[in-house]
Protein backbone atom coordinates (compact mmCIF):
# COMPACT_ATOMS: atom_id res chain seq x y z
CA UNK A 1 0.00 0.00 0.00
CA UNK A 2 1.71 3.10 -1.29
CA UNK A 3 1.49 5.64 1.84
CA UNK A 4 0.09 8.67 1.73
CA UNK A 5 3.12 10.80 1.53
CA UNK A 6 4.58 9.49 -1.90
CA UNK A 7 2.25 10.78 -4.10
CA UNK A 8 2.26 14.03 -2.39
CA UNK A 9 6.31 14.05 -2.60
CA UNK A 10 5.96 13.40 -6.40
CA UNK A 11 3.68 16.62 -6.91
CA UNK A 12 6.63 18.58 -5.55
CA UNK A 13 4.59 19.14 -2.01
CA UNK A 14 6.69 19.83 0.29
CA UNK A 15 5.70 17.83 3.66
CA UNK A 16 5.41 19.47 7.17
CA UNK A 17 3.41 19.14 10.92
CA UNK A 18 2.31 20.64 13.84
CA UNK A 19 4.40 18.74 16.33
CA UNK A 20 3.02 21.00 19.99
CA UNK A 21 1.20 19.35 22.33
CA UNK A 22 -1.12 22.39 22.71
CA UNK A 23 -1.48 24.77 25.30
CA UNK A 24 -2.02 24.63 29.39
CA UNK A 25 -2.73 27.52 31.40
CA UNK A 26 0.53 29.50 33.27
CA UNK A 27 -0.16 29.80 37.25
CA UNK A 28 -0.56 33.30 38.58
CA UNK A 29 -1.85 34.94 35.14
CA UNK A 30 -5.42 35.93 33.92
CA UNK A 31 -6.37 33.31 32.02
CA UNK A 32 -2.70 33.25 29.74
CA UNK A 33 -0.89 30.26 28.22
CA UNK A 34 2.07 27.98 27.52
CA UNK A 35 2.53 25.87 24.68
CA UNK A 36 3.43 22.39 25.79
CA UNK A 37 5.36 19.96 23.72
CA UNK A 38 8.99 20.25 24.40
CA UNK A 39 9.44 16.66 25.80
CA UNK A 40 10.49 14.26 23.60
CA UNK A 41 10.57 16.72 20.63
CA UNK A 42 13.75 15.78 19.41
CA UNK A 43 12.72 12.28 18.70
CA UNK A 44 9.55 13.17 17.27
CA UNK A 45 11.56 15.09 14.85
CA UNK A 46 13.64 12.37 14.01
CA UNK A 47 10.57 10.37 13.55
CA UNK A 48 8.99 13.09 11.27
CA UNK A 49 12.07 13.59 9.26
CA UNK A 50 12.37 10.04 8.56
CA UNK A 51 8.63 10.12 7.48
CA UNK A 52 9.24 12.10 5.05
CA UNK A 53 8.41 15.60 6.76
CA UNK A 54 10.67 18.78 6.35
CA UNK A 55 9.17 21.47 8.31
CA UNK A 56 7.08 21.93 11.43
CA UNK A 57 5.08 24.51 13.29
CA UNK A 58 4.33 25.22 16.78
CA UNK A 59 1.66 27.84 18.08
CA UNK A 60 2.22 30.18 21.00
CA UNK A 61 -1.11 32.21 21.47
CA UNK A 62 -1.33 35.77 23.38
CA UNK A 63 -4.44 37.93 24.70
CA UNK A 64 -4.82 41.39 24.49
CA UNK A 65 -6.40 43.48 27.74
CA UNK A 66 -5.92 45.95 30.77
CA UNK A 67 -3.18 43.18 32.17
CA UNK A 68 -1.64 40.54 29.36
CA UNK A 69 -0.09 39.85 28.21
CA UNK A 70 2.11 39.72 31.29
CA UNK A 71 5.75 39.52 31.30
CA UNK A 72 5.72 36.19 32.58
CA UNK A 73 3.68 35.38 29.26
CA UNK A 74 5.87 37.36 26.80
CA UNK A 75 9.31 35.03 28.19
CA UNK A 76 7.23 31.95 28.77
CA UNK A 77 5.92 31.82 25.25
CA UNK A 78 9.53 33.20 23.60
CA UNK A 79 11.65 30.72 25.30
CA UNK A 80 9.74 27.98 24.40
CA UNK A 81 9.29 29.10 20.62
CA UNK A 82 12.92 29.37 20.72
CA UNK A 83 13.55 25.91 22.45
CA UNK A 84 11.47 24.34 19.79
CA UNK A 85 12.98 25.92 16.53
CA UNK A 86 16.30 25.07 18.02
CA UNK A 87 15.22 20.99 18.26
CA UNK A 88 13.86 21.14 14.88
CA UNK A 89 17.16 22.68 13.41
CA UNK A 90 18.99 20.35 14.85
CA UNK A 91 17.09 17.69 13.32
CA UNK A 92 17.00 18.85 9.86
CA UNK A 93 13.45 20.51 10.08
CA UNK A 94 12.32 24.34 9.23
CA UNK A 95 10.95 25.60 12.30
CA UNK A 96 7.67 28.08 11.33
CA UNK A 97 7.52 30.23 14.40
CA UNK A 98 4.11 31.29 15.09
CA UNK A 99 2.81 33.76 18.08
CA UNK A 100 -0.61 34.74 17.77
CA UNK A 101 -2.30 37.48 18.94
CA UNK A 102 -5.88 36.89 19.43
CA UNK A 103 -8.47 39.19 17.74
CA UNK A 104 -10.67 39.07 21.21
CA UNK A 105 -11.05 42.28 22.84
CA UNK A 106 -12.29 45.90 22.00
CA UNK A 107 -8.93 47.42 21.38
CA UNK A 108 -7.79 49.63 18.84
CA UNK A 109 -4.88 48.52 15.84
CA UNK A 110 -2.27 50.76 17.91
CA UNK A 111 -2.39 48.33 20.80
CA UNK A 112 -2.48 45.38 18.90
CA UNK A 113 0.61 47.02 17.05
CA UNK A 114 2.40 47.82 20.27
CA UNK A 115 1.26 44.42 21.49
CA UNK A 116 3.04 42.72 18.70
CA UNK A 117 5.94 44.79 18.48
CA UNK A 118 6.46 43.72 22.35
CA UNK A 119 5.80 39.65 21.70
CA UNK A 120 8.06 39.37 18.43
CA UNK A 121 11.09 41.66 19.98
CA UNK A 122 10.63 39.02 22.85
CA UNK A 123 10.55 35.89 20.32
CA UNK A 124 13.73 37.28 18.12
CA UNK A 125 15.45 38.08 21.22
CA UNK A 126 14.96 34.23 22.83
CA UNK A 127 15.97 33.48 19.06
CA UNK A 128 19.24 35.08 19.04
CA UNK A 129 20.20 33.82 22.75
CA UNK A 130 19.55 29.97 21.60
CA UNK A 131 21.63 30.35 18.39
CA UNK A 132 18.69 29.39 15.67
CA UNK A 133 19.80 29.94 11.97
CA UNK A 134 17.81 33.00 10.90
CA UNK A 135 17.76 32.38 7.48
CA UNK A 136 16.70 28.80 8.21
CA UNK A 137 13.03 30.07 9.92
CA UNK A 138 9.93 31.36 8.83
CA UNK A 139 7.48 33.72 10.96
CA UNK A 140 4.10 33.18 10.86
CA UNK A 141 2.40 36.27 12.54
CA UNK A 142 -1.38 37.33 13.49
CA UNK A 143 -1.50 40.70 10.90
CA UNK A 144 -2.18 43.66 13.16
CA UNK A 145 -5.94 43.87 13.06
CA UNK A 146 -8.03 45.99 15.74
CA UNK A 147 -9.75 43.51 18.25
CA UNK A 148 -13.50 41.72 17.09
CA UNK A 149 -15.52 44.29 18.94
CA UNK A 150 -13.77 47.74 17.88
CA UNK A 151 -15.98 49.60 15.87
CA UNK A 152 -13.70 51.74 14.27
CA UNK A 153 -13.50 50.63 10.47
CA UNK A 154 -10.87 50.23 9.28
CA UNK A 155 -9.29 49.69 5.47
CA UNK A 156 -6.83 47.21 4.39
CA UNK A 157 -4.29 49.97 3.57
CA UNK A 158 -4.35 50.51 7.01
CA UNK A 159 -4.36 47.27 7.98
CA UNK A 160 -1.24 46.27 5.79
CA UNK A 161 0.64 49.75 6.93
CA UNK A 162 0.85 49.21 10.33
CA UNK A 163 1.73 45.09 9.90
CA UNK A 164 4.66 46.22 7.72
CA UNK A 165 5.60 49.00 10.02
CA UNK A 166 5.36 46.32 12.83
CA UNK A 167 7.50 44.17 10.86
CA UNK A 168 10.05 46.62 10.36
CA UNK A 169 10.74 47.27 13.85
CA UNK A 170 10.66 43.36 14.75
CA UNK A 171 12.31 40.95 12.32
CA UNK A 172 15.83 41.00 11.13
CA UNK A 173 16.60 41.07 7.30
CA UNK A 174 17.84 37.84 7.60
CA UNK A 175 14.21 35.72 8.17
CA UNK A 176 13.35 34.71 4.64
CA UNK A 177 9.55 34.77 4.62
CA UNK A 178 6.79 35.78 6.44
CA UNK A 179 3.74 33.46 6.24
CA UNK A 180 0.89 34.95 7.63
CA UNK A 181 -1.99 33.42 9.86
CA UNK A 182 -5.98 34.62 8.81
CA UNK A 183 -6.78 34.73 12.27
CA UNK A 184 -10.31 34.99 11.95
CA UNK A 185 -10.64 37.18 9.17
CA UNK A 186 -13.03 36.54 6.09
CA UNK A 187 -11.77 34.65 3.38
CA UNK A 188 -11.68 37.80 1.08
CA UNK A 189 -10.67 40.46 4.43
CA UNK A 190 -7.28 37.97 4.18
CA UNK A 191 -6.40 37.77 0.59
CA UNK A 192 -6.89 41.30 0.54
CA UNK A 193 -4.95 42.19 3.32
CA UNK A 194 -2.42 40.48 2.23
CA UNK A 195 -2.64 41.72 -1.49
CA UNK A 196 -2.38 45.22 0.28
CA UNK A 197 0.92 44.60 1.91
CA UNK A 198 2.62 43.21 -1.24
CA UNK A 199 1.08 46.17 -3.34
CA UNK A 200 2.18 48.80 -1.32
CA UNK A 201 5.58 51.12 -1.58
CA UNK A 202 7.94 50.00 1.66
CA UNK A 203 10.85 48.42 2.42
CA UNK A 204 9.78 44.59 2.45
CA UNK A 205 12.69 42.71 2.90
CA UNK A 206 11.07 39.09 3.34
CA UNK A 207 9.02 37.29 1.25
CA UNK A 208 4.88 37.65 2.36
CA UNK A 209 3.37 35.13 2.07
CA UNK A 210 0.31 33.17 3.34
CA UNK A 211 -0.19 30.08 6.06
CA UNK A 212 -3.96 30.16 6.06
CA UNK A 213 -6.08 27.29 7.82
CA UNK A 214 -9.92 28.83 8.06
CA UNK A 215 -9.69 31.45 5.13
CA UNK A 216 -8.17 28.78 2.98
CA UNK A 217 -10.96 26.30 4.14
CA UNK A 218 -14.42 27.90 4.44
CA UNK A 219 -15.52 27.90 0.94
CA UNK A 220 -14.46 24.88 0.50
CA UNK A 221 -15.88 22.92 2.93
CA UNK A 222 -19.30 24.82 2.21
CA UNK A 223 -19.01 23.53 -1.27
CA UNK A 224 -18.35 19.60 0.25
CA UNK A 225 -20.68 19.44 2.61
CA UNK A 226 -19.61 15.94 3.82
CA UNK A 227 -21.39 15.12 0.59
CA UNK A 228 -18.73 13.03 -2.12
CA UNK A 229 -21.26 14.44 -5.14
CA UNK A 230 -20.05 17.90 -4.15
CA UNK A 231 -16.07 16.85 -4.01
CA UNK A 232 -15.42 18.93 -7.72
CA UNK A 233 -17.21 21.86 -6.30
CA UNK A 234 -15.21 21.81 -3.46
CA UNK A 235 -12.20 21.45 -5.17
CA UNK A 236 -12.68 24.00 -7.10
CA UNK A 237 -13.36 26.00 -4.45
CA UNK A 238 -10.56 25.50 -2.95
CA UNK A 239 -8.41 26.23 -6.07
CA UNK A 240 -9.70 29.10 -6.21
CA UNK A 241 -8.78 30.52 -2.92
CA UNK A 242 -5.22 29.15 -3.45
CA UNK A 243 -5.23 31.39 -6.34
CA UNK A 244 -6.22 33.79 -4.99
CA UNK A 245 -4.09 34.43 -2.59
CA UNK A 246 -1.07 33.73 -4.87
CA UNK A 247 -1.86 36.37 -6.77
CA UNK A 248 -1.99 38.58 -3.47
CA UNK A 249 1.38 37.66 -2.26
CA UNK A 250 2.48 38.81 -5.89
CA UNK A 251 0.81 42.18 -5.51
CA UNK A 252 -1.61 41.33 -8.71
CA UNK A 253 -4.71 40.32 -6.80
CA UNK A 254 -7.94 41.98 -8.10
CA UNK A 255 -11.33 40.76 -6.58
CA UNK A 256 -13.87 38.79 -7.69
CA UNK A 257 -12.72 35.43 -6.80
CA UNK A 258 -15.72 34.28 -4.55
CA UNK A 259 -14.39 34.40 -1.64
CA UNK A 260 -16.73 34.11 1.14
CA UNK A 261 -17.43 37.56 2.76
CA UNK A 262 -18.33 35.99 5.99
CA UNK A 263 -16.47 36.56 9.25
CA UNK A 264 -14.27 33.20 10.39
CA UNK A 265 -13.87 34.85 13.81
CA UNK A 266 -13.84 32.42 16.37
CA UNK A 267 -13.56 33.62 20.32
CA UNK A 268 -10.34 32.27 22.09
CA UNK A 269 -9.61 30.29 19.20
CA UNK A 270 -7.84 26.76 19.90
CA UNK A 271 -6.98 23.83 18.27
Amino acid sequence: QTPLVKPLQDAGIILGIKVDKGLAPIPGTVDETSTQGLDGLAARCQEYYNLGCRFAKWRAVYKISDGTPSNVTLQENAWALARYGAICQQNGLVPIIEPEILMDGEHDIEKTAEVTERVQVAVYKAIQDQGLLLEGTLLKPNMVCAGSECKTRLSHQDIAAYTIRTLQRTVPVAVPGIVFLSGGQSEEEATRNLFAMNAMPAKKPWSISFSYGRALQSSCLKAWKGDDANIGAAQEAFLNRCKANGEAQLGVYHGKSGGCEDSLFVSDYKY
